[in-house]
């Protein structure tokens, strides 16, 4: 017999294994075909690991920085996958925020409120955890487009303005890969996979 703690955890692990099936407009390395939500995570956790070093403020927590990893993209399984460089995002905030409240809800109290509240700080982008995070959550996809010579900007006409604008956001967390990052994007313009 399990106990009402355990049932509702229990709950919370059969209803997130749906972001394996939410599917992002990002190709794998490889351009087989389209990373999901729960390889975006995974993928996220172990280049917070790696690039850990490069971060902005050198005594985040580093624990906390993977759970936000973990956690970021299952509001998703209620409210889809946002491609980064859509304009469709208005109500966006609002559906995230329900699913996080349906999603993390499903776990006992404690483990719920900690879970909303690592959601909304990463949302917030307001600590240098949080704004690690961000930065690691937006190399990802852009390290994805370049070496799939843009793929899913040439999908959806995005501009090179457009993804400077959009990625800025890695600088506030790491700026040497910021640094980095830039010159994908100016390698990509050079090459032709993203129109200035």
């Amino acid at each position: 017999m399990i106990d009402d703690r355990l049932e509702k955890q229990l709950a919370f692990i059969i209803e997130i294994d749906k972001v394996k099936q939410i599917f992002r407009q990002t190709r794998l390395y490889d351009q087989s075909r389209y990373e999901n939500d729960a390889e975006h995570g995974w993928h996220m956790s172990m280049m917070v690991l790696v690039f850990s070093e490069h971060a902005a403020d050198s005594g985040i927590d580093l624990c906390k920085v993977m759970k936000m990893a973990l956690l970021h993209d299952i509001v998703e399984i209620d409210a889809g996958d946002q491609y980064l460089y859509g304009r469709d995002t208005v109500d966006l905030p609002k559906k995230e925020a329900a699913a996080a409240r349906r999603i993390f809800g499903l776990l006992p109290d404690p483990q719920r409120d900690e879970f909303i509240e690592l959601w909304e700080e990463f949302e917030a982008r307001e600590t240098p955890e949080a704004r690690f995070a961000k930065a690691v959550d937006r190399l990802g996809p852009l390290l994805q487009e370049y070496h799939n010579h843009g793929h899913a900007w040439k999908k959806h006409g995005v501009y090179a303005d457009t993804v400077r604008k959009v990625n800025r956001v890695i600088e506030d967390g790491a700026p040497r890969l910021w640094e980095y990052a830039k010159s994908l994007i100016e390698e990509s313009v050079r090459r032709g996979d993203l129109p200035e």
